[in-house]
């Protein structure tokens, strides 16, 4: 029996999909303009072009389908959210990676994403956009490998034969016994740290350019909680003889005059962090040394505390959109 989209609404689920992958679509659009005024880079310039058809593309279809399922537009991002005559804020090197940790960023969304929809022609669109993000992040990875400027993680010995864990003490090493770590202890390291300094570039740009004193404090607070953490995780690195990836801090220009509202910075800060969250998330639930995990707990703490100022903020200046909600019954009862 064929799916009457007519008659078979959204689920809460494809409709919270929808929502928060319009905003970050919209956001996108207006980052990505920028970034082509100043590219030099032909390859790199192609690739962000292709990031931006991607999200233009995106934004059509979610566009319609909010008109034929008459569901309100979220406000989203425009052009008044960037001014593409500022000064570029970044390197061409910056823009390369930055499209290969948001292609990272919406694999893992997609992939989450397609678990929870049902009806046929959002489960195809959600689908095509996890086909077209894989094409982006073949297309990013190849081109950091063409210019020498993939930041590829470590190798390890190779296994020569099977072993299993004898000792409670391989995993209880809240006294550091255990001088080695799990290749998804390694992965998960150094994916974090990468991570972290695009935030701290990040947080470095912006803090140059807000107008908001209030929101620069936050994101210089932001950049010294990811430096922080840099340093945990990198000290699990080092102890094993390790290499702990590079900064992109020097891919950020002088740059003070604003390519973004105040707004579409925030909310890009917010979603890098909520993404934080979820990566520290799964590292937890990959690793097996209990000193790393209770240290990616108490920083998942503190990033938590980090993201409700950042929604304070944000609803202070109007700028936090509301998502959908369900029928408040107890209102609906009241005579």
């Amino acid at each position: 029996m064929e799916n009457n989209h007519s008659i078979v609404k959204l689920t809460s689920s494809e409709l919270a999909y929808l929502w928060t992958n319009y905003l970050a679509d919209s956001m996108s659009v207006c980052v990505f303009k920028h970034f082509l005024e100043y590219i030099e880079d032909d390859e790199i310039k192609s690739l962000v072009n292709y990031a931006l058809q991607l999200s233009e593309e995106h934004i059509d279809f979610m566009r319609s389908l909010f008109t034929k399922e008459k569901i309100q537009n979220p406000q989203g991002f425009s052009n008044a959210d960037v001014n593409l005559n500022a000064r570029r804020l970044f390197s061409d090197v910056f823009y390369l990676k930055y499209i290969k940790h948001m292609a990272k960023g919406g694999l893992a969304t997609y992939g989450r994403i397609i678990q929870n929809i049902f009806r046929k022609d959002i489960l195809d669109f959600f689908n095509s956009c996890l086909k077209e993000t894989i094409e982006l992040n073949t297309k990013a990875t190849q081109l950091l490998l063409e210019k020498g400027l993939a930041i590829r993680p470590p190798t390890i010995p190779y296994p020569e034969e099977v072993e299993f864990v004898h000792k409670q003490s391989f995993i209880v090493e809240g006294l550091g016994r255990r001088g080695s770590l799990t290749c998804s202890e390694i992965t998960n390291l150094y994916s974090n740290i990468q991570t972290n300094f695009l935030g701290t570039s990040l947080a470095i740009a912006f803090s140059q350019v807000t107008e908001s004193e209030k929101v620069r404090k936050f994101f210089l607070r932001g950049k010294d909680i990811a430096k922080k953490h840099i340093k945990v995780f990198g000290s699990y690195l080092e102890m094993c003889s390790l290499p702990v990836p590079m900064s992109y801090d020097q891919d950020v220009t002088e740059s003070k005059e604003s390519p973004f509202s105040d707004k579409l910075m925030m909310f890009h800060f917010s979603l890098m962090i909520y993404a934080g969250i979820g990566n520290y998330g799964v590292a937890i639930s990959e690793c097996q040394r209990s000193d790393l995990t209770i240290d990616y707990s108490r920083l998942v703490a503190e990033i938590l505390k980090y993201s409700e100022d950042g929604a304070n903020i944000m609803i202070a200046n109007g700028w936090l959109e509301q998502q959908p909600l369900s029928a408040n019954r107890k209102d609906l009862a009241k005579d």
